[in-house]
């Protein structure tokens, strides 16, 4: 550690995001969720919370429990947090995770083709959104430069509704990560009746 005292700056420090904390009353059962869709694991659990990492850091979800905590039957029309994400660093690692969490009665409540992003968003057991991504560019700055500049994403920020049935489907007949991702974006894919989505958070909402 530098032992030189710092200057005064104006300049922003940018910090890296480290974790999310949420209120629940139902500890056990998000602490089982979580670890089920992405292998977060309590480094430290006590009655009021546990805290939860899958990597290196000392965690990255925290989870504080109260018994006054109670649910919300309106908190999808209230101010506060969407979802939460997370990245993968394939498309055959999103897809293969998706098949996974359906075997296990785990299922979407919205998946699409952001065109910067295939993100399938799942609802955790106290009714929070989060979302499964991959960067369809492998690369930050290109999907960066897609969001600002692309005259599709202008005119389609949502993006296009897929199938992830469909998509695993057409990969394990031969189609390529590009092209498949290109087919999807172009909507080849889309969900239909054979797809089950979740529906506690809203099947159109992202």
């Amino acid at each position: 550690m530098n032992s030189t005292a710092p200057e005064a700056s104006e300049s922003v420090i940018i910090p890296v995001l480290h974790h999310v904390t949420l209120k629940t009353g139902r500890l056990q059962e998000m602490i089982d969720w979580y670890g089920t869709l992405v292998g977060m694991k309590p480094l430290y659990q006590f009655e009021g919370g546990a805290w939860m990492s899958n990597d290196r850091a000392n965690h990255r979800i925290g989870l504080l429990a109260t018994p006054d905590i109670t649910d919300d039957p309106d908190f999808r029309i209230h101010n506060g947090m969407h979802h939460s994400a997370f990245e993968y660093d394939s498309m055959d690692e999103l897809l293969l995770t998706w098949e996974r969490l359906e075997k296990q009665g785990i299922v979407p409540h919205f998946t699409v083709d952001h065109g910067l992003t295939t993100s399938f968003y799942y609802v955790d057991p106290d009714g929070n959104s989060v979302e499964l991504q991959y960067d369809n560019f492998g690369d930050w700055d290109k999907s960066s430069d897609f969001m600002r500049n692309s005259p599709l994403f202008a005119a389609n920020p949502i993006g296009q509704p897929v199938s992830p049935r469909k998509m695993l489907a057409a990969r394990r007949a031969g189609v390529d990560g590009a092209e498949l991702q290109k087919r999807a974006y172009a909507g080849d894919y889309p969900p239909d009746e054979d797809d089950t989505f979740d529906g506690r958070f809203g099947k159109d909402a992202v």
